[in-house]
């Protein structure tokens, strides 16, 4: 069946009840919070204090002729206070790569409540659209709006919906425009991380096209940026990842519990540095293997795409609550697969399972994200092996 089809089977009735219920609940706490000064804007009329405030201060940084201070974290946080109008304990870092402060210097053009509100208002629908595009119909939209991980990147302000709209793109347009999949995944390096597997499997497979394009958009947006902003801010960044890797995956600033991975996972309960390194590095090229077999194998497409996309959140270490938006992708091309083809007994209980435990996150603060990729990864392997269990049914 080729991707473009369209799926035939609808979800069950209390699916799409639950969903909604949903949908209704994350909107109201957004209003609420928004309402009582806790979400965008503070009491006193600045920020309030969340990740998106690294963004706009390395902006300003950026607009005032000093874009390689964003890497400079006594410079970079003193912007931060700018922004908000007052001294906060802890520090939002800039992690990102020179060519995203693109992004950061036009929202800096605004006021930092503006700023934060145009990011999400410009973002979301890039997610949303790739979700209902693999979905195929209105399905799409209530899954999109009702997936519990949107309520976290909206809270911070930060990239989820960004990454999960570049991410569901290109494994959407892989062999549709390979092309666009390939501006598409280019675009997606300013989260490098990101991309650990897509080199390997897009060889491996022999989508060369996807390979120079996304090479090309990745070198041509990096040479933009070098022009734009100096050697010395490429030099800035680089020195700051050793800094970056000691403070948030030697020593935990953030909370371990925060790291929805293999080796946050390893830290929270007490493993070494050394250990959790060493279960990560297996669990991603165990990853690696797996997916690049189903690429290489006669699979359905859809089950390829959903492949890569669970095995791109299992094979980086450094996952946030946020960064779970893009578990979106996967769960999006086994909705596809399974409106299609007819769900199996367990998926859709397991599939609710997962969105739950991203849901009880804010109550647990453990890598309950990992458990739901994990889950995901599951579903995705006994379909890939061709032996559906004994009942197999559609959501009819």
């Amino acid at each position: 069946m080729a991707l473009s089809d369209a799926p035939t089977a609808k979800a069950p009735k209390w699916l799409e009840l639950t969903c909604f219920a949903l949908i209704v609940a994350q909107a109201t706490y957004l209003v609420a919070a928004a309402f009582n000064s806790l979400w965008i804007a503070a009491p006193d009329g600045h920020g309030a204090v969340t990740d998106f405030v690294n963004v706009w201060a390395a902006g300003k940084l950026t607009l005032q002729g000093l874009s390689a201070s964003a890497y400079d974290w006594p410079a970079h946080k003193a912007m931060e206070e700018v922004a908000i109008g007052h001294a906060f304990d802890g520090y939002f870092g800039w992690h990102y790569p020179p060519m995203f402060l693109f992004a950061a210097a036009t929202l800096a053009l605004c006021s930092y409540p503006l700023a934060f509100a145009g990011w999400l208002i410009v973002t979301f629908p890039a997610y949303i659209a790739a979700v209902r595009t693999i979905i195929g119909d209105r399905t799409g939209y209530v899954f999109a709006l009702a997936f519990p991980a949107i309520l976290s990147n909206f809270i911070v302000g930060q990239n989820g919906f960004l990454t999960a709209g570049l991410l569901g793109g290109t494994l959407y347009f892989i062999e549709l425009r390979p092309l666009l999949a390939g501006i598409l995944l280019g675009l997606l390096t300013y989260k490098p991380h990101f991309g650990l597997l897509f080199p390997f499997v897009l060889a491996a497979s022999g989508h060369w096209r996807v390979f120079i394009a996304a090479g090309v958009t990745a070198a041509i947006i990096a040479a933009a940026s070098w022009l734009a902003f100096g050697t010395e801010t490429w030099i800035a960044f680089f020195g700051s990842i050793s800094h970056t890797s000691q403070a948030f995956l030697s020593d935990g600033w953030a909370n371990f519990g925060k790291l929805q991975t293999a080796f946050g996972l390893t830290r929270v309960f007490g493993g070494s540095e050394t250990m959790a390194w060493a279960l990560q590095a297996t669990v991603a090229l165990a990853v690696a293997a797996a997916v690049i077999s189903i690429w290489r194998s006669k699979a359905d497409r859809d089950l390829k795409a959903a492949a890569l996309g669970v095995g791109t959140l299992l094979a980086t270490p450094y996952l946030y609550t946020y960064d779970l938006v893009t578990l979106a992708v996967p769960l999006a091309f086994l909705i596809r697969l399974g409106r299609r083809d007819g769900f199996l007994l367990h998926e859709i209980p397991a599939i609710a399972f997962a969105c739950a435990l991203i849901a009880v996150f804010p109550f647990l603060t453990l890598p309950v994200g990992f458990a739901a990729v994990a889950i995901v990864a599951v579903l995705v392997v006994q379909r890939s092996l061709g032996a559906p269990e004994p009942g197999a049914v559609t959501a009819r």
